[in-house]
């Protein structure tokens, strides 16, 4: 790496102490120039290929499959203009809404811990600063506590990769808020899921647990780590079957509990208990959703047009995070494996997208964004 760059160029990892850019380059990184998203991406490649910073060293490995069916989503979703850019609903046309806009933006960080590239943190700026035009810098307006929460997981982890203050600020900002409005000593604690506060809901204190971890990673904060324990904590007390490794949906305000068991509960349990070192109830909880929830091994096919459509990408993601980083299982490996070839198989020949039904073909006929995005995820995540 050249001297100067290296010299004024701090990027994060576990180890580092900060991750300020030299001012001359923040300044420039800040204005408004066309230039903008490449240097962010161009300069995080530098650091990130030089000192391997930003990810764990098992999620590094080239796949041509994962290549196709990103370049496939990437190609029939993602619009981009001045700077700024979107996915739509559908092949046909619309826009995505705030959390699977989020997702999805998590999606193109998958890719660039797979391979890498600087063309992934170069479209990651252009999504947010598209988000940003759509919903503004505060998201309270957004009634949804998880909604918020999945922004904030996708802005940590794009200034853990980049050091792009501008992500962390979005994500402390909101995190701060968000958990100010929805946290009560109700129920033994936890978050609202709405501000309706009718019930607490897995799906907002697992990603909430796993938001405030890197939080305190991004931050240098202890408080953050605080934060997520108890977060964690609440999560197991409250909605963790320990005999089982069942992930409850929510309990409601009357202390009714709905047990249903949702891949992507599962996913944001393991992902936080592996941030915290709960590598047990992690272990048991992804053990869980590989035996129970699934058929024949294969992660459960939902309506492409819902909310569950996406749920496996995000189940997939975490627990290979927990399986590759702690060596857990070589059956979640295998099993992690038949779901990402099912996926790649599904693909239709025609432009390459594959849909949340695997292993059934992915029809003919229009597609959503968020439906193929569960296959894109598993390609990047599952080390092949």
């Amino acid at each position: 790496m050249n001297s100067v760059v290296k010299k004024h160029l701090r990027w994060p990892c576990r180890s580092c102490p900060s991750a300020d850019l030299h001012p001359r380059l923040a300044r420039t990184i800040a204005s408004p120039s066309p230039v903008r998203s490449r240097l962010v991406a161009c300069l995080a490649a530098i650091a990130f290929l030089a000192s391997g910073c930003g990810t764990r060293p098992a999620s590094r490995f080239k796949s041509p499959r994962a290549d196709l069916l990103l370049e496939a989503h990437t190609r029939a979703f993602c619009q981009v203009q001045n700077g700024r850019a979107w996915f739509k609903k559908n092949t046909e046309g619309g826009q995505a809404d705030f959390w699977k806009s989020a997702e999805m933006m998590e999606m193109e960080l998958d890719a660039f811990e797979r391979t890498g590239q600087a063309r992934q943190l170069a479209l990651f700026e252009e999504l947010f600063q598209g988000f940003i035009a759509d919903h503004g810098a505060d998201w309270s307006a957004n009634t949804y506590n998880d909604d918020i929460m999945w922004m904030v997981i996708a802005c940590a982890r794009g200034y853990l990769l980049t050091g792009h203050a501008a992500y962390r600020e979005a994500a402390r900002r909101n995190f701060d808020a968000c958990s100010a409005r929805a946290w009560s000593g109700d129920l033994g604690g936890g978050l609202w899921w709405r501000t309706d506060n009718q019930s607490k809901n897995a799906c907002v204190n697992g990603p909430a647990a796993i938001a405030a971890a890197l939080l305190a990673r991004a931050c240098h904060e202890p408080a953050y780590r605080v934060q997520a324990k108890n977060l964690f904590l609440w999560e197991r007390a409250t909605l963790f079957d320990p005999a089982t490794g069942q992930v409850y949906d929510h309990i409601r305000r009357d202390g009714g509990k709905r047990s249903t068991a949702l891949t992507y509960n599962q996913g944001t349990f393991v992902g936080a208990a592996n941030l915290l070192g709960y590598t047990n109830e992690a272990l048991l909880a992804a053990t869980y959703t590989m035996n129970h929830l699934c058929h024949d091994g294969l992660l459960p096919a939902s309506a492409e047009t819902g909310d569950a459509a996406g749920f496996n990408g995000i189940c997939a993601r975490w627990i290979a995070r927990f399986t590759y980083e702690r060596h857990a299982s070589p059956a979640l490996a295998s099993w992690l494996q038949k779901n990402a070839d099912d996926a790649w198989q599904a693909r239709r020949p025609t432009d390459n997208l594959s849909w949340c039904r695997w292993p059934e073909p992915t029809p003919a006929g229009p597609r959503d964004a968020w439906s193929c995005s569960s296959a894109v995820v598993l390609l990047q995540v599952v080390v092949k």
